[in-house]
């Protein structure tokens, strides 16, 4: 499930892989590229260690949903991630 980067996250950082967009709505419609929402849920592929005082309560693996704006748009081994702060997760799915 989780897959091994060639990056580790610094102090209480976290990557996570964004999951794929809705393509249809419930209704069967079909959901164009330019109405499509950002995804608000994804899977932490690798946490840092954590502040001093705080450890990390998220591990690799995990689900989790995030703020629609949280985090740094990155690309690594041709595929898209974000990085953010634990502090911007929102819950463990």
């Amino acid at each position: 499930m989780a897959k091994k980067l060639s990056i580790t996250p610094l102090h209480d950082r976290v990557i996570v892989k964004p999951a794929p967009a809705e393509e249809k709505t419930a209704g069967g419609i079909i959901i164009p590229d330019t109405a499509k929402e950002k995804p608000q849920r994804g899977t932490v592929i690798a946490a840092g260690p954590g502040k001093k005082d705080e450890p990390m309560s998220v591990k690799a693996g995990d689900t989790v949903l995030y703020g629609k704006y949280s985090g740094t748009e990155i690309a690594i081994e041709g595929a898209d991630y974000l990085i953010m702060r634990e502090s911007d997760i929102l819950a463990v799915v």
